[in-house]
């Protein structure tokens, strides 16, 4: 008779967190905060500065930008399937799935990659999220904030660790160097509800008390061995600014042919502007020109079919085609929060195996096959 051996896993957790406010990178060292003692707190870190300056030729940066594209589309059309209004950042989720990405091996790492439209080597990939993240936070300096304090683009990434759990060197250096990131080490083990308490701290502090309780309590156990999580708090005026005198009481056509009373805001201005078959484009810019909203808006009864037509290479020709125009702009005031496990999503696009306990090949961070996902959280508003 044979004998069964006890099985052992530990979960990983991932929180993104968007906050849109219509960001200058926030501090990334140690978050030393409130309750630091009594969950063990300590930070470490790899060795390797950050590099500021990676080498990445203009193709892989086309390449990752055009992945992560077609993979929030992907997300955009699972989601959709629920009723309701939809707002998530597939940068967010892409760029702490590629965090984790870094310690995915075998069939794990496939799954990722192709889930992702990660097409890039694993060692050239990472510098390209580097470039692109480093990018993303130079844009903006000297802009206006909608409340008058700056442009603020705040983009920080964290991982928070059990003490007790040793982690791969190379692991943390590629985090190190690519993505900014130490390794926050706590006590899961013992402390999991002062540890969710403390995360709900950091993550409150970098989107400027906008997010307050990502983790749920309960989702921490003595059983976690890693947390990561991404915020992103974004703080941009209009190049263009609506005025109050311009906004009055309109109607907005709804899907199912019916209409709402909302405030309307209203101008005329210059810009970008397409037009295609079924749909019209605008493109807003924010103030200092570097950042801007494109907004797609299919003809009426044309919105399913549009839908369904949209991937990387419709939007990309989407936004080439916008052309300086005078255009009388209508646009609703609006405010959206969204917040979902991206578990069940993840998976019906085929990231399956990450998210099986002794099945899941991370052992890229641990050396083991212990560590899998429990779930990717991601909450926006």
């Amino acid at each position: 008779m044979r004998n069964k051996m006890p099985f052992l896993s530990f979960s990983i957790l991932l929180f993104l967190t968007t906050v849109m406010s219509c960001g200058n990178n926030l501090p990334q060292g140690p978050p030393i905060g409130p309750g630091a003692d009594e969950i063990g707190y300590r930070f470490a870190s790899s060795n390797l500065p950050r590099n500021t300056s990676p080498n990445v030729p203009a193709s892989e940066l086309n390449e990752l930008v055009s992945g992560n594209t077609q993979f929030g589309l992907d997300i955009y059309r699972k989601l959709s399937e629920e009723d309701g209004n939809l707002f998530y950042s597939p940068y967010s989720i892409s760029i702490a799935l590629g965090m984790t990405f870094a310690g995915a091996k075998g069939n794990t790492e496939a799954e990722m990659a192709d889930t992702l439209h990660f097409t890039l080597p694993q060692n050239r990939l990472h510098p390209a999220f580097n470039y692109l993240d480093l990018e993303l936070m130079s844009r903006g300096q000297g802009a206006k904030g909608k409340d008058d304090k700056g442009f603020r683009l705040n983009i920080a990434n964290s991982l928070w660790g059990e003490t007790t759990y040793t982690f791969l060197t190379d692991f943390l250096d590629t985090l190190a160097l690519n993505y900014g990131a130490g390794l926050n080490l706590v006590d899961f083990i013992n402390q999991p509800e002062k540890c969710r308490e403390y995360i709900n701290w950091w993550v409150e502090n970098r989107t400027e008390q906008r997010i307050k309780n990502l983790l749920p309590q309960g989702i921490l156990t003595s059983d976690t061995r890693l947390v990561l999580v991404n915020a992103i708090y974004f703080n941009a005026a209009w190049l263009h600014q609506f005025e109050d005198f311009n906004t009055s009481d309109e109607k907005f056509f709804l899907l199912d042919g019916g209409d709402v009373m909302v405030p309307m805001m209203n101008q005329t201005e210059d810009f970008g502007y397409s037009k295609g078959d079924g749909w019209q484009a605008c493109q807003m810019l924010y103030d200092g020109g570097e950042m801007a909203m494109v907004i797609l808006l299919p003809d009426e009864g044309m919105f399913g079919e549009i839908e369904q037509q949209l991937d990387a290479d419709y939007l990309d020709e989407v936004v080439k085609g916008l052309e300086v125009k005078s255009v009388e702009l209508s646009l609703p005031k609006f405010e959206f929060d969204a917040s979902f496990g991206l578990k069940p999503t993840l998976e019906s696009l085929g990231m399956k195996d990450a998210f099986i306990p002794d099945i899941a090949d991370l052992s890229g961070m641990d050396g083991t096959r212990l560590l899998y996902i429990m779930d990717v959280i991601h909450k926006a508003l």
